[in-house]
């Protein structure tokens, strides 16, 4: 009830080697407590206590209710490596706790690599990744959604594409004069667009809205007091939640939202328009 199979080697060569066209080259079952079904030990530097091959299916593929399905273990290498050249090197999967996980004392501790592909990619229901600590990036930080937002505490109902303004130091509410110097941004996720940065993103006992202070967003604009072309700055307006034309030079100073990429003849829109709060 111990181990299922189990390999040593000390020579370089591989501690089990299995082959087969159709079904599992190596298989190992076991149902004692902290014991493996497929256990390999190298000794030499670049052997492998398990290797796995496959031209159409799985390399390595290991199945557990209670542990790890895959285990590797290192002082100098890799404790799992992969190579696959139309799929993913590695791959886990679990309903309840990493799918994949590494652990390193000097080096990475998970590690991937493509030459045209995604050298590690996530996928989530509801994250794709967390990390605890520093995260140091070399190349590009890439964002395919649109705006840069904030968190806030809002005082009332509101919807994306509102206009707010400072209510206290941790919350907003819907703007409803001309020229307020407190505005905060718009309401992020109106349109097709939402936000591709979000900070303070918590847990409140507060309704809580991202707002959106730089890059493009869809706003509430009322065209009844000046017709809205693209390139027009905007502030706030008396019509709640909605921006207006800054016709009034003296008094837009510090109340400018943005500058409109769209127009609107008259009545009330959706306009895109890029956030720049001066």
């Amino acid at each position: 009830m111990g181990t299922g199979l189990y390999g040593s080697a000390s020579d370089g060569g591989p501690g089990v080697s299995g082959q087969s066209l159709l079904a599992d080259g190596v298989w190992g079952l076991t149902f004692a407590d902290n014991q493996s079904g497929v256990s390999g030990v190298a000794d030499g530097e670049h052997a492998q206590g398990v290797l796995g091959r496959s031209t159409l299916g799985v390399g390595v593929s290991g199945k557990s209710t209670s542990g790890r399905a895959v285990m590797g273990w290192s002082e100098t290498n890799y404790g799992v490596s992969g190579d696959s050249q139309t799929s993913a090197g590695v791959r886990g999967t679990s309903a309840t706790g990493p799918g994949t996980e590494g652990w390193s004392t000097d080096n990475s501790g998970v590690f991937g690599t493509s030459q045209n592909g995604i050298g590690v990619h996530g996928k989530g229901g509801r994250l794709a990744g967390f990390f605890e600590g520093h995260v140091e990036i070399t190349g590009e930080l890439r964002f395919s959604n649109a705006d840069f937002a904030e968190d806030f505490d809002v005082m009332e109902a509101s919807e994306p594409g509102e206009v707010v303004v400072s209510a206290t130091r941790s919350s907003v509410a819907i703007c409803r004069t001309e020229y307020n110097k407190t505005v905060v941004g718009v309401i992020s996720g109106a349109g097709n667009y939402s936000p591709g940065i979000r900070l303070d993103s918590r847990h409140s006992s507060e309704a809580r809205v991202p707002v959106a202070m730089l890059g493009k967003v869809y706003c509430k604009v009322d065209a009844g007091l000046a017709p809205v072309e693209a390139g027009n700055l905007l502030t706030t307006s008396e019509t709640p939640g909605h921006a207006m034309k800054a016709v009034d030079p003296s008094r837009a100073l510090g109340a400018v939202i943005g500058k409109a990429l769209g127009s609107l003849a008259s009545g009330r829109a959706l306009v895109p328009m890029v956030v720049m709060l001066r």
